[in-house]
């Protein structure tokens, strides 16, 4: 029996568990190591797909399955097995071709099964591919992408993106989740299917109770997961629109905020 039995802390990757440096901060590796010791259960809940992920899952101590594809895909990564997934409705290639013909300046990526594809690509989409580190399929047309696809970035400065945000919400009402998870790239899932409910899915297949949760992230595409968490945490270089939210700032991400979230739970068990 450890202090810690019961809790799932479910924690966001890029600029929250892995820093702006590119790595995660040993303090984090320290306190995860701490925390799952103590019987606690740890799991990364990203906007990553599987194939952006998988390369960097074994530098994360996780002893839970990880939230996948902005809360789209459940994935065992000591099993090898996805657990649950979900996908864009049939119309999406449609209704992105709308949304292309309404905002030509617009680059996406559309996941289907491991592989990416892209579409009219621009300086963000560049940026976004040498970051994780991966290759893709260019396509000319979007009827060309096979379906079905678990998630598509759009991709523009944020201004755009905010107007593109908004034209989504008031075209395909009840459609899409669509939420930044920076502020260069807009996120769509399934209705319905973002971090907050796979996280909530990932409690109750562990045996969780809701209020054993806590979770951890810094963008807009976390406050769905901040929802549910006992409390709500995130590091000092979050969202603006997660501090507006109310989410228990930390320390930095560079400076391992998951240690000061360990810590905290630490005090309180």
């Amino acid at each position: 029996m450890g202090k810690f039995d019961g809790l799932l802390l479910a924690s966001d990757f890029d600029d929250t568990l892995y820093g702006l440096d590119l790595r995660i901060p040993e303090r984090n590796l320290e306190a995860i190591r701490y925390f799952t010791g103590e019987g606690g259960r740890f799991a990364v809940a990203t906007g990553r797909a599987y194939r952006t992920f998988a390369p960097y899952a074994h530098l994360v101590p996780m002893n839970a399955p990880a939230v996948l594809s902005n809360g789209s895909a459940l994935y065992d990564f000591e099993e090898g097995r996805m657990i649950y997934q979900t996908f864009l409705r049939a119309q999406a290639p449609a209704d992105l071709a709308e949304l292309a013909r309404a905002f030509p300046e617009i680059g996406f990526e559309a996941y289907h099964g491991e592989d990416i594809y892209v579409f009219q690509p621009n300086a963000v989409t560049q940026a976004h591919m040498a970051k994780v580190g991966t290759d893709y399929t260019l396509c000319p047309e979007i009827d060309g992408i096979p379906t079905p696809w678990t998630k598509a970035i759009l991709q523009q400065d944020h201004p755009c993106l905010l107007q593109v945000q908004r034209w989504m919400g008031e075209r395909f009402p009840g459609a899409y989740e669509v939420i930044f998870s920076n502020k260069f790239l807009l996120e769509v899932t399934d209705f319905g299917s973002n971090k907050g409910g796979m996280v909530g899915r990932l409690a109750r297949h562990l045996g969780i109770a809701p209020e054993k949760v806590y979770c951890v992230g810094d963008n807009q595409n976390d406050i769905p997961m901040l929802e549910l968490s006992a409390i709500p945490f995130a590091p000092a270089n979050c969202a603006q629109e997660v501090k507006d939210w109310g989410a228990r700032v930390l320390c930095h991400c560079g400076d391992g905020v998951i240690g000061g979230v360990v810590e905290i739970l630490d005090g309180l068990y």
